[in-house]
């Protein structure tokens, strides 16, 4: 599997902040975002989920600050997941996933 370096993209846009907007018009669906951090000379574990225009990691603190990105480190995103919400334990809640770093930034592809 190859592995989608978002991190140079975000120099132009902040994928994250971007995705929130679109969360935020589609309030039943959670997207989660999975990759790594690179600090020095290792990559730690990075999970994000975003749901009604917010992001919350459960991996890494993340910045409240919206003047601010989210994760201050370099990151790298290699997997999106859709999911329908509410999560429940006896529905099946997955919708789809893409590794390509814009596919869920198109609205449409978040029905």
């Amino acid at each position: 599997m190859e592995e989608t370096h978002t991190s140079l993209k975000m120099a132009e846009i902040d994928l994250i902040n971007n995705l929130e907007k679109i969360s935020s018009e589609i309030p039943n669906r959670i997207l989660k975002l999975e990759g790594f951090i690179l600090k020095e000379n290792h990559k730690e574990k990075l999970e994000i989920l975003i749901f009604k225009g917010f992001s919350s990691s459960t991996t890494h603190p993340i910045e409240i600050d919206l003047e601010k990105k989210v994760i201050e480190f370099r990151y790298v995103i290699t997997n999106f997941k859709l999911y329908k919400a509410p999560v429940t334990e006896t529905e099946e809640n997955f919708i789809k996933e893409n590794q390509n770093s814009v596919f869920f930034l198109n609205q449409k592809n978040w029905i």
